[in-house]
């Protein structure tokens, strides 16, 4: 006879922990279903990041500017290092040759003066030493001997100086390698954000930015500037300033390149370089080491057009300056060649350098 038993009931243990998991599914599922989709940043948000990504790019550009000048001067150096080694071995070579002469002669006449024979075999560096007790040297062969010395210790210094400026040169290519690398990547970064955009607010950010280049330069071309007396932004006025303030408003328009020093691309340096190389005014590559170009003006009030501005506490930005506040400069990646006030530039001004 089959046996009848009753179901086993679930502990009410069982039970808890069971309505208490089913609970917080219900939960989470009623959590998920309710969260609102993440935000996507404004316009607004984006344009800050990528803003802050391309002042970074600029700072890394300004190291790198630095280390691509170094290493550029230090294989001048090499160079001419190189070229001073060979030409100093072959008068070296010419010296040996005559003793060689020297020494033949006498072979043929009867046998080698010991003291040329102990020259011939031995290093030179120690032999007026050793030869000096067999005073035996003519007066000729003592010159030869000293010439001799002079030129390998010139020599041996020469190929210490370049071997060290090799040195040198190696690391500054690793360090120019790790700053192009850095450019790019924060260039890329904000590129990526640039492209979470629409087309729609890529073309209102391009607007808003010609929108203030144009008021800016409105602001330069009318407005009297109260240092020089003459109307500020254009190329009246005397001096090597109002020249190179000529040729970079003639630059308005090209686009920016990080590393560029014109005439068809420019980063922010790289323009002011450039524009008071037309004035036949050599500057130095880099932001930083422009600061040193000449008079300091720490006053916004007493800037004149032409004169270097710089911004940053680091220094990593310069335009030029155009009058009523406003900048012909490079900005960064992107852009062009235009004029801007100094109020937009997202650094604070930091003074100004009349060249």
């Amino acid at each position: 006879m089959a046996s009848h038993r009753r179901p086993k009931q679930p502990s009410r243990a069982r039970v808890t922990v069971l309505t208490t998991a089913a609970a917080a599914a219900v939960a989470l599922s009623s959590q998920a279903a309710n969260a609102a989709p993440s935000e996507k940043p404004s316009k607004d948000e984006v344009k800050a990041k990528v803003d802050k990504l391309y002042q970074e790019a600029e700072q890394a550009t300004e190291k790198y500017n630095g280390a691509k000048e170094k290493q550029e001067k230090l294989q001048k150096e090499i160079s001419t290092i190189q070229d001073d080694v060979a030409r100093g071995q072959k008068e070296l070579n010419d010296l040996r040759d005559g003793l060689g002469s020297m020494a033949s002669a006498q072979y043929r006449s009867g046998g080698i003066d010991p003291s040329l024979q102990l020259f011939l075999s031995a290093d030179p560096d120690d032999y007026l030493d050793k030869a000096s007790t067999l005073d035996q040297l003519s007066a000729q062969q003592v010159d030869g001997l000293k010439k001799i010395q002079e030129k390998q210790r010139e020599l041996a210094q020469q190929r210490s100086e370049a071997s060290e400026k090799l040195k040198d040169l190696s690391s500054t290519r690793t360090e120019l390698g790790k700053k192009k690398k850095e450019v790019q990547g924060k260039l890329a970064a904000a590129q990526k954000l640039l492209n979470s955009l629409t087309a729609e607010e890529k073309a209102q950010l391009a607007q808003e930015e010609e929108r203030a280049s144009r008021n800016s330069e409105r602001q330069a071309l009318s407005a009297g500037d109260a240092s020089t007396g003459t109307r500020a932004g254009t190329s009246t006025g005397t001096g090597r300033a109002a020249a190179a303030f000529a040729a970079a408003q003639s630059k308005l328009g090209t686009p920016y390149v990080y590393g560029a020093t014109g005439p068809s691309s420019f980063d922010c340096s790289g323009l002011t370089s450039w524009a008071y190389a037309q004035a036949g005014v050599g500057l130095p590559r880099t932001s930083e080491a422009q600061t040193g170009a000449g008079t300091r003006i720490y006053s916004q009030s007493q800037l004149q057009v032409g004169d270097l501005v710089f911004f940053f506490n680091d220094l990593h930005h310069v335009g030029l300056y155009a009058g009523n506040g406003q900048i012909i400069h490079a900005p960064r990646t992107g852009t062009v060649v235009r004029y801007e006030s100094m109020n937009t530039i997202g650094g604070p001004f930091m003074f100004g350098v009349r060249v």
